[in-house]
Formats: C-alpha cells, sequence, structure tokens
C-alpha cells in the first residue's frame, strides 16, 4: 500500500481526480444512497438548498464559507445514515446582471434601448449562461457534494412557474398592490430599490444653515426676481432651518417645528415664502422634529424624505417630484431645471447666499444611502411602483420562531429576527429593469382595470376587450429567491422531491442577510405551503482580513484573499477546515494566512503519519479488539478516540463546527501523532517481538487511523478520501469514505485508568524532556533515571521500553521502585506521586556546567543592573507608557531568570 502515498500531501494531485470520480459515481445523488442499500426510500433524510449566488459574481469567501458550512452539514448527514440532498443553484441577479450587461453593451456604442426588449434579455441570457457554468466549476474546487443533475436558475422555466404562481396568489388575496409611494430610487439603475438594498455609507459633507423669509405686514411676497441679489428685500422675518440636500429646496412645501419649542412656537400657522420658486408654504407644528438638530426648525420636502414623507400625510401636504428618474431637476425647478442634482446643490447654495439667505455652512459627517448594486446615491421619490403588504406574512413567520418550529442558531440573532420583523414596512417588489421576471398584471386600455392569472390572457377579465398590455417592470430579484426553498423542488407541483424534502432541515447563509433573504423566504414559505421552509436557520459570521477590516476589491493584497488562489496555494481541504474551525456561529472572522499554513501542516502530518501506518501495516487484517495483548498505550488511544467521537458528535449536533474541527485536530496531531504513532515504534521496531504481537500495535493504528479519518471527512474531504482508499481492503467498508458510516462510540472501549496511567507516563516523558533541554543534553544522548513510583510501580514497570524510548533514558540505568531515596546533585521531576531523578553527572559535565551557569548569571545579573537604573531614572517618566511597561515586564522576566539560575548553580555545589 505505502506505494500509494507520496512523501507529502499533494492537494492538486487528488482533489481534481477524486471529484470527478465521485460525481461520476453519482455519489451526490440521494438516489444513489438507496441504490446501494446504505438507506431507504422511505428513511430518515436530510435536505439543504444552497444560497444562491449571483450569476454576475465570482467565487469569494463569503461563498466559500457558505459552501464549506453547507458541504459540512451535508457530508455528516449523509454519514449518519440520512438520504441527503443538497441542491445547488444560481440566482439571476436583476439589477446586477443588467448593469453587467449594459457596460458591455456601452463598450460597443450601444445601450439597451438601442435594442429591444427581446435582443437585451437574449444578451442577458448568453451572458448569464456562460457565467453559470464557470460559478459552477467554482464549486466544485470547494468539493462540495452537491446535485449537479438537480441544478437550479431562478429565470428557469420551472422557477418561473413557481413565482407567477405566489405572485398572482398573494395578488387575488390583495397582499400584492400597486401604488405611488415614496421609494428608495437608484439614479444609475433608474429602478427602485428595497430598503435592505440601500447601504448606508458613513461621509464628510456639510450642514447648510438657511433661512425662508415670513409673510407679515411689512413683507408679502418677493420684489424681484431670484439669483438678482434683492430677491427678498423688505423682509423683515425669517425663520432659520438646516440640511444637508439643498438641491431638495425645491420641492418644500412646508417649514416643520416641534409643538413645545419656544423658539418659534409663536411662527406655527404663518406662512413662509419659499425661495427660487416663490411658493408659499406653512409653518407646521409637528412632534417628530428634533429640536436639538440646527435651529429647531426643518423644511419638509415629502416627495424626497422618508420622515417628510410621513409629515406630509399627517398634515395633508402635496408632494412634489422634483427630479427624474436619473435624478436632474426636473421641471418644477425653475431655474435649475435640467442640472443633475449636485450641480443644483452648488448653484443653489450660491444663489441663496447672494440672495442673503445661507447663514453658514458647518462641516459635517453623516451616513448617505448608496445602492448596493452600483454604489450611486440613493435619492428617495414618490413613484408608481408594486408592494406587497407583509405586515400578515411577518406576524405567521414570527410565530414559527415563536413556537420552535424554525429555530436560529445563534439564539441571540433572534432578537434581531423579532425587532425587524415587529418593524416590517410594505415591501416595494417592482424594478424598472428588463432583465428579470415581468410583472403578470396586463392593463386594459378601454376599461383602465387590471388582469393578472397563472396564464398570459388575451382579454380583459373584466371587459372583455383585447385591448390590453403588460406591465413593462420585473419583480425583486428577493421575490423569486423567496421561493427558492421550495420552487427548487418543483412546488407548485405536488413532485416527489417536494413531498420527500420539504420541508427542508436548514437554511445556512450569513447573519448579513438574515433579512434580505431568510425572513422572505420564511414569509413567502409560510404563505405558499402552510409550512415554515426549514426547521433550522444556521447563521456564520463574515470573513475578514487578519486585522478584522472589511475585505475589498480596492485592497492592494486583494489575490491572498481570492479562494481559487487559495486553494491554489494550500488546498481546498486547509481552507475549508480553516474556515470551518475559525468560526463560530453569528461572528465575524479574522483571515490569517497563518491559520492556512496551519492547516496545510495539518493535512500533512496526517499524510505523513498514514503512510508511516501503512508502510507498517501492509499484511493486516481489520482488528478483533477482543483478543489479548492490547498494551497501556493502545487502551488509551482507543479510550480516547471513542471519548472524541462522543465528544465530536455532540457538537455537530449542536452545531459547534468550529470546536468539533479543533478536537479532531488535536486529538490526531497530538494524542495520535505525537504521543502514539511514536509509543508504537518501540513494538513495532523490537526485533525481539513475535510478528503476531506487533500485528496487535499495527491493527490499532490503523482502526484509529481510519476512524480519525471518518470524523475529519466533512472538514477535508478530499484528504480523508485519498487516504481511505489506500487503507487495506479489509479495513473499508464501500467503496468510498463519502458514503461510509459516521462512527459511534464504544463505551466498553472508554477506559478511565488507561487515560489515567497514560497521561502519567506522558507528562514525565515531557518533564524529563524539559530537563533534558534546560541542561542543554545532546538529543541522542541516553541518561540514567530513577523513578520512585509508589503505588504505580507495578504498571509503570510495564512501561520501560517506552520510557527509555522516549525519553531517551538509559535502560541499565533506569530503576523504577516504589520507595528511593532522593540522590545528591539529581534533576527532580514530579508528576502527581511520582518522581523521577536524573542524576546530573550523567546528564552533563558538573564542572563545565558550574561554570556556564556563572557566566550566565553575572551576565544576567548586569542586565538587571541596566534595566532597573532605567526604570529608577528618567526613562521612567518621559518614555511612553507602552514601552515602560515593556521594560518592566522584560526586568521580571529576567528576575525569574535568575532566581532558576541560582537554583540550577545550587544544585551543582
Amino acid at each position: 500500500m505505502n506505494e500509494q502515498l507520496s512523501k507529502t500531501y499533494d492537494p492538486a494531485e487528488h482533489e481534481s481526480r477524486l471529484y470527478q470520480w465521485w460525481e461520476a459515481q453519482g455519489y451526490f445523488r440521494p438516489e444513489t444512497q438507496v441504490a446501494l442499500g446504505l438507506v431507504s426510500e422511505d428513511g430518515p433524510r436530510w435536505c439543504i438548498t444552497m444560497p444562491p449566488p449571483n450569476v454576475t459574481g465570482v467565487l469569494h469567501l463569503g461563498h466559500a464559507m457558505t459552501a464549506a458550512v453547507e458541504d459540512l452539514m451535508t457530508r455528516y448527514y449523509r454519514m449518519r445514515g440520512c438520504q441527503t440532498l443538497f441542491l445547488p443553484g444560481a440566482d439571476h441577479a436583476g439589477i446586477a446582471t443588467q448593469n453587467v450587461v449594459e457596460r458591455e453593451l456601452a463598450k460597443e456604442g450601444l445601450t439597451r434601448h438601442d435594442l429591444n426588449r427581446d435582443q437585451f434579455v437574449e444578451r442577458c441570457w448568453a451572458w448569464a449562461r456562460t457565467s453559470l457554468a464557470r460559478i459552477t466549476e467554482q464549486h466544485k474546487r470547494l468539493g462540495i457534494s452537491c446535485d449537479w443533475t438537480r441544478e437550479r436558475f431562478t429565470l428557469d422555466d420551472g422557477l418561473s412557474r413557481a413565482v407567477r404562481t405566489a405572485f398572482v396568489r398573494l395578488y387575488k388575496r390583495g397582499l400584492i398592490y400597486r401604488g405611488a409611494y415614496l421609494v428608495n430610487w437608484c439614479p444609475r439603475c433608474e429602478s427602485a430599490v428595497s430598503d435592505l438594498e440601500v447601504e448606508p455609507e458613513e461621509r464628510e459633507s456639510h450642514l447648510w444653515h438657511i433661512r425662508y423669509p415670513i409673510i407679515n405686514g411689512d413683507w408679502d411676497g418677493p420684489r424681484a426676481e431670484w439669483g438678482s441679489g434683492r430677491w427678498a428685500a423688505g423682509a423683515t422675518a425669517f425663520i432659520q432651518m438646516a440640511t444637508t440636500r439643498p438641491e431638495t429646496i425645491l420641492g418644500d412645501t412646508a417649514v416643520a417645528v416641534h409643538p413645545d419649542d419656544a423658539r418659534w412656537r409663536h411662527l406655527i400657522g404663518q406662512t413662509a415664502i419659499l425661495p427660487v420658486i416663490g411658493r408659499r408654504i406653512p409653518i407646521i407644528a409637528d412632534e417628530v422634529v428634533q429640536p436639538e438638530f440646527g435651529s429647531g426648525a426643518v423644511k419638509v420636502t415629502p416627495a424626497h424624505d422618508p420622515t417628510d414623507n410621513e409629515i406630509g400625510i399627517r398634515h395633508g401636504l402635496e408632494a412634489p417630484d422634483v427630479m427624474t428618474e436619473t435624478a436632474h431637476i426636473n421641471e418644477l425647478g425653475g431655474p435649475y431645471a435640467g442640472q443633475d442634482r449636485f450641480a443644483c446643490r452648488r448653484n443653489i447654495v450660491a444663489d441663496f447666499e447672494r440672495e442673503g439667505l445661507l447663514v453658514k455652512i458647518e462641516p459635517y459627517t453623516h451616513a448617505v444611502g448608496t445602492c448596493q448594486r452600483c454604489g450611486t446615491d440613493i435619492e428617495p421619490r414618490i413613484s408608481t411602483q408594486w408592494f406587497v403588504h407583509v405586515k400578515p406574512l411577518a406576524e405567521a413567520a414570527m410565530e414559527a420562531v415563536r413556537s420552535g418550529a424554525t429555530a436560529i442558531v445563534p439564539e441571540r440573532e433572534e432578537a434581531r429576527f423579532f425587532h425587524w420583523m415587529e418593524n416590517i414596512r410594505p415591501w416595494c417588489i417592482s424594478r424598472q429593469l428588463w432583465w428579470g421576471h415581468r410583472i403578470p398584471v396586463w392593463y386594459c386600455d378601454d376599461c383602465g382595470e387590471q388582469t393578472c392569472e397563472l396564464e398570459d390572457p388575451t382579454a380583459c377579465a373584466h371587459c372583455g376587450s383585447a385591448h390590453i398590455h403588460q406591465d413593462e417592470d420585473v419583480l425583486d430579484t428577493w421575490f423569486s429567491s423567496g421561493l427558492w426553498s421550495f420552487s427548487t423542488l418543483g412546488w407548485p407541483e405536488e413532485t416527489a422531491d417536494l413531498q420527500r424534502y420539504y420541508p427542508t432541515d436548514v437554511r445556512e447563509t450569513g447573519y448579513d442577510i438574515l433579512f434580505f433573504w431568510v425572513a422572505r423566504e420564511m414569509m413567502l414559505g409560510i404563505a405558499m405551503t402552510e409550512e415554515t421552509p426549514f426547521a433550522t436557520v444556521y447563521l456564520h459570521g463574515l470573513v475578514r482580513n487578519e486585522e478584522g477590516k472589511k475585505i475589498s476589491k480596492s485592497m492592494e493584497n486583494i489575490a491572498e484573499y481570492d479562494p481559487l488562489h487559495i486553494i491554489v496555494k494550500y488546498g481546498s481541504d486547509a481552507l475549508r477546515y480553516t474556515l470551518l474551525t475559525s468560526s463560530t456561529p453569528g461572528l465575524d472572522m479574522n483571515l490569517d494566512q497563518r491559520r492556512l499554513e496551519g492547516a496545510r501542516n495539518f493535512a500533512n502530518k496526517v499524510w505523513q503519519a498514514a503512510r508511516f501506518v501503512l508502510m507498517n501495516s501492509a499484511d493486516s487484517d481489520r482488528l478483533d479488539l477482543a483478543f489479548d495483548g492490547v498494551q497501556l498505550a493502545d487502551r488509551w488511544i482507543l479510550s480516547r478516540l471513542n471519548r472524541l467521537i462522543e465528544s465530536v458528535t455532540r457538537l455537530f449536533e449542536s452545531y459547534q463546527y468550529g470546536e468539533a474541527g479543533r478536537q479532531i485536530h488535536d486529538f490526531l496531531w497530538s494524542e495520535y501523532c505525537d504521543w502514539y504513532l511514536e509509543a508504537s515504534k518501540v513494538r513495532l521496531y523490537d526485533d525481539t517481538l513475535a510478528e503476531a504481537d506487533k500485528d496487535v500495535t499495527r491493527a490499532v493504528l490503523l482502526h484509529v487511523l481510519e476512524t480519525a479519518l471518518r470524523l475529519l471527512h466533512p472538514f477535508m474531504p478530499f484528504l480523508t478520501e485519498a487516504l481511505w482508499q489506500a487503507l487495506p481492503d479489509a479495513m473499508r467498508t464501500g467503496e468510498a469514505l463519502m458514503m461510509a458510516r459516521w462512527p459511534e462510540p464504544n463505551a466498553a472501549l472508554i477506559d478511565d485508568a488507561a487515560e489515567v496511567h497514560m497521561a502519567t507516563v506522558m507528562e514525565l516523558i515531557r518533564s524529563i524532556r524539559n530537563a533534558r533541554a534546560e541542561y542543554d543534553v545532546m538529543p541522542g544522548k541516553r541518561i540514567p533515571a530513577l523513578v520512585a513510583a509508589g503505588g504505580a510501580v507495578n504498571w509503570l514497570d510495564g512501561q520501560r521500553d517506552t520510557l527509555c524510548f522516549l525519553a531517551r533514558l538509559d535502560p541499565d540505568g533506569l530503576t523504577i521502585a516504589a520507595q528511593l531515596a532522593p540522590p545528591e546533585q539529581a534533576a527532580a521531576v514530579v508528576v502527581g506521586d511520582v518522581a523521577a531523578y536524573l542524576p546530573l553527572a550523567g546528564l552533563v559535565d558538573l564542572e563545565a556546567e558550574r561554570e556556564r551557569l556563572t557566566k550566565a548569571l553575572v551576565e544576567l545579573e548586569g542586565r538587571i543592573a541596566r534595566s532597573e537604573g532605567l526604570l529608577g531614572g528618567e526613562f521612567a517618566h518621559k518614555a511612553p507608557e507602552q514601552i515602560v511597561q515593556r521594560e518592566r515586564d522584560k526586568l521580571t522576566e529576567m528576575q525569574v531568570e535568575k532566581v532558576k539560575l541560582e537554583e540550577q548553580l545550587a544544585m551543582l555545589k
């Protein structure tokens, strides 16, 4: 077998080969489990659907984290005997895809309007097909075991049918409606976007303090044209306010003050004149006004600000929209008509200053809403859109969480879920795009009514007229992805997959899209199927760089955070293991390159351990643990293995995957490789021992390795499969590790006494090694030892060979007795009730060691004196505190070292 394994693990040699084999064998398909007799069709099942990555995207660390966690879950439940379905797919990403294709058209000197709608959509499809193939291949590089024969796309025929069905049902229930309301508008995408698609960006800007003249007996309106410098001539009364967006002045229809603000209370009910336009606007009282902001008075622009819109509704104010779809000032903007909003801002501020209506300008930092897709500043504006009345849907989703039908992990995220759902607003679902699911509503040109049916109508459902036309808008991408967990299984048809796998078991995703997607999936899932779409919501954190900063394309070293680059450098398993063991549910993780190196080293450590085992176990059969001959080290490692199985299984069941991976690492690296493997050499290399006796050790080595590979498999599927395939046939059940059973703990092999005894042996060896290092003993030199073992003498005497081999003791100079008088000039190590004495004469040249220690002590005392002098002088008062503290810490370390040297010298006298 050893010829099959190279000296070191090369991921590139195995990853593609194994993945192609797994896929060709059909191992990712749940039907294969049944065909192989591993599960029954009516037995336990487990299902998860992949959060559909945007078709515009390339694989990033967020995708890698999601894929790693979901594949770990899938492989675990497959090995646990569940018929598993991991269903993949991608999202058509309406705005993002349209933006990409429009940029491609721009390179040809075209816009989408130079094509008709069908031609543009076909361009999008061509681009999407290529991108879909790329995304699929990228995910395969991560080793994810999803059923690619079931891959879905949010615009394929089946899912389009599901979208149409959901829309029609909600429309007929009165939960989808059309109206003119304030929405978030992206001037670049020329489309409405939802609240969740607006990203706040902290920005340094200004607060412009302005004033409007008030009509009174001395002044009843402007006396000259705007911009003349005499527009407000004669005005004697003004109301002052502050704004961050002077361009919206053109849409003001009131000035509001708090009813209890003594500064302005006397002006409530009076009339101000809006500069530029000359519109008469009332001064009103509203409790939403914050007296501490600016002057305490605020301009009210109902068509361009959410708070102002609510004030306008309460007070019956007009809401003139003064901007176009591209955020240029429209015909209502007077002299600024046609100007870009930011050009208008500069010009209107200059004109206010000319007219004496600009009081002051202050620096001001505030959050500006930007489009998540293109980064353009969002413009709130009144627009006719389609909305979902989600309040009743949200109530049902909250009840699912309250009742325990759906659990959120980590549990603390439930509070955030409830807060958002309790304050949910109508969901704007229409987008002014061409790429996406077109809204299935037709308008009658004759009677003006709407027709909404499952099939495309040929006539108005109200008057029968054939003069009908379809709404031009498409649906928000999140509407189709909100149906993902059941539409991908065939809904609205009663398919076999839907009956078998719905509701699904887990929705795994980042906490940042709990509301974007998970909440909407729950609302739509319950509304359409009357069942919550998943039993558990598992939320992972974001992946940041080693300094905790958000990873962005602008970083100079961005290539280091490209998953495909990481896979080439470290291997897929190293990336998976790092992501899975460095994160905790709901918390962000910092990706440190050292962790990736550590994971790669771990993979190589396991590989080389397996290589050693196979080289020494070529002819071994399956282990029969019932026969005699099992030694202390064997009993110990078998006990530790079965405790590990218990612990890791419990951690998997409670979603503590990071801790499970760390425990497997510690067992394999430390207990199996560093201790048991080394201890096994005592018997394997003993020429006086019969081969049958060595077979016990070989069998234990193989059994523990094979079992540990099964535990490690969900974390590192390629490494473990490659090693499992190299094991003797008798050690393997089935054709592939990924289809093997998860280990079950054997309580009969848990041995408390063996663990206690072996812990004593290991600590004794560690202490002797430390003493050797302290006295600089040559690594190969064997030294004598006297061990006072007390009540442990009988079993410890049986560990002579192990002690001699691992601590490099002289077999002829090793004495183990119940009681021993401590010899003079000996280093002592104590482990519990066991004391070991190492005669110094056997360790070092006593005279030379005295000389060395004396010289070291003199040098150390000199350094201590210099440090004490520094801390006792001006340095302690003038140097930065952290520098002074560093010197104090160094002095403390040197004083401890001095005590140690003095003790060693005293021992030699």
